[in-house]
Formats: structure tokens, sequence, C-alpha cells
């Protein structure tokens, strides 16, 4: 039985995809980037074999925000056990579960929990809380299986990559550089524009246009989270024809005098447009190489102009 004023609430949805990717699709938290909308980075603040602390900053109404969740992983059930650290009124307390039951080899059904209780147990608070739980439960499922769907599938279609320079400099100087992105337009050729928003320290919305080699400019927005002064880490929220997914991160590890700054992407391609972007007989691997040329000549370049400002900064 649960204790007077804690109320214990369930739902649930079929997902098409096998039981061990879905938890493993919710256990990695690098993955939710691809299967929350919202989620922009998720980081680890703790972490033992079975229990972590994670960060998460995701937009709501375009706004973007961070907070702090504690959680427990069974990797033999297929289960995680979620607590917020702080609720918010008129939440007192705020925790559940995923759990994850395989259908068959290719189809699960996915449980979401929740147990909760009001401050003072009011009941008007417990239904407000009942009805926003109920809510955003159904919203946040559909949401799950159709992303879930998505990313299992796209599998094959997903792929990462990372550039390197070494920079005789600071990681501070290499990560403001990198920071310091409504300067672009002065600072890097093939930034035309840029419009930077940072209300909150640290989150940025980033839209500028850049140049291609033909002249032409597309435009681009990315959130980012910026974490002095070791990485910034973005996703990328309109996208070009040949993505449907965008996601990166900046590092800068100062060792002796040097910096190793990176750049990493992960992108999943849309195979509906590539026929259409690069010819009728263009295949998969053709957009792959197509789409990492791209990015990694922009990262390269940037890179090298980060290299500049910190080599030269007396």
């Amino acid at each position: 039985m649960p204790q007077s004023g804690l109320r214990e609430v369930e739902h649930e949805i079929t997902v098409s995809a096998p039981a061990t990717a879905v938890y493993r699709l919710l256990a990695e938290v690098q993955n939710w980037p691809r299967i929350f909308p919202p989620t922009i980075y998720v980081d680890h603040v703790e972490r033992t074999e079975n229990t972590e602390r994670i960060r998460i900053w995701a937009t709501a109404n375009g706004e973007a925000k961070n907070w702090t969740s504690r959680r427990t992983l069974d990797p033999e059930a297929l289960r995680i056990d979620f607590r917020q650290e702080v609720s918010t009124p008129p939440v007192a307390s705020m925790g559940g579960a995923w759990i994850t039951e395989p259908l068959s080899d290719t189809t699960s059904r996915v449980r979401l929990l929740h147990d909760y209780r009001a401050i003072d147990d009011d009941p008007a608070s417990l239904e407000w809380i009942e009805r926003a739980v109920d809510n955003n439960s159904r919203s946040e499922l559909a949401a799950l299986k159709t992303n879930v769907e998505l990313a299992h599938a796209s599998e094959e279609l997903t792929f990462s990559f990372e550039d390197t320079v070494h920079i005789a400099g600071s990681a501070k100087d290499v990560y403001d550089f990198i920071n310091e992105a409504n300067l672009w337009s002065q600072r890097l050729p093939h930034v035309a524009t840029v419009r930077l928003e940072e209300d909150t320290p640290g989150l940025q919305s980033l839209e500028m246009d850049t140049r291609a080699k033909d002249g032409s400019t597309h435009t681009t927005k990315s959130y980012r989270v910026c974490l002095p002064h070791e990485r910034i880490a973005y996703k990328q929220v309109t996208l070009p024809a040949l993505m449907t997914l965008h996601t990166g991160y900046w590092t800068f590890e100062e060792n002796e005098g040097t910096v190793a700054a990176s750049s990493q992407h992960t992108v999943v391609l849309n195979t509906g447009n590539i026929a259409r972007i690069l010819g009728a007989d263009a295949s998969v691997a053709d957009a792959k190489e197509y789409v990492r040329t791209a990015l990694s000549t922009n990262s390269r370049a940037t890179l090298g102009h980060a290299k500049d400002y910190a080599e030269n900064k007396g």
C-alpha cells in the first residue's frame, strides 16, 4: 500500500523495436538528443556501475533550461528508476521508472511509472499534478515510440567522426574563441552573419549564415551548452537537407603547454533527399562522405583560426 498522500500512476505504449535496444537507448544518455527532440545535451555528474546523477539540458517553449536527476539502472530487468533531486512546487517529491518488456523479438512494451506527493498533501495540488503527469506521460511515450523506432531503424544511417588540432596555447584561449561565436563573422571567412543569444550563462542560441565554396549561403540554428573551459556541446535544430539529426561538441584538453582541440559530430542521414541533392546514382556511402567532408571542412577551418588566435595571444 502506498503511504498516505503518495500517488502512483502508470502509462504504457508498444514500440516496434527489440526490448534490449529500447533499454539501451534510454540507459545511454548520449542517445537522448536523438530520441527526445527537446534534449540538447546530457552529461554525468556522478556515476557508479548501476547508479548515476545526470544533468539534462533541454528546451521548453523555445527556451533552454537544465536540471539534475538521479537514476538507478537494472540491465537484467530492463528497468531504470529515476528521482528528481529538487522538485518544483506544488510537487513535494517526484520519481518513477522506465520498464521495458519484450513482446516479441521485434516489439516491446514500455511502461512509465510515476509516484508523487503534493506539498502538504493538498487535494487541489494533487489533482493538478495528476493532470500534468498524465498529459506529459502520454506525449512523452508517443514521442519516445516515434523516435526510438526512428533511431533503431536508422542505426546504419548514423555515424560519428572527430577532427583534432594541436595548439601551442591555453585551453582558455581556444575555448574563448569557440565560445565567442558572436565574433565569428569577423573571425571566420566562411561565416557571413551571426545572431547569438545567451539569456542564461552557458546556454546559447546560435543562428548563423555560412558560405559554401560556390558562394551560396545557408542558415543554421543550434542550441549550445558551454562548460568552461573544457567542452561546448550543441544540437542543430535547423538542418540541411541531407540530415535528420546533427549533434556535436568541441573539447579542449590541455597538457604541458599544448591543447588538443577537437570537434566531434554525430549525424543521421536523410536518405529521402540523397537523389535530389547528389543525383540519382548517389549511394548512402556517397552521402556520408559528402556530409562528413562538408562538416569536417568547416570544423577544421574554425579550429585553424582558433589555433592562430590562441598561439598569437601574447
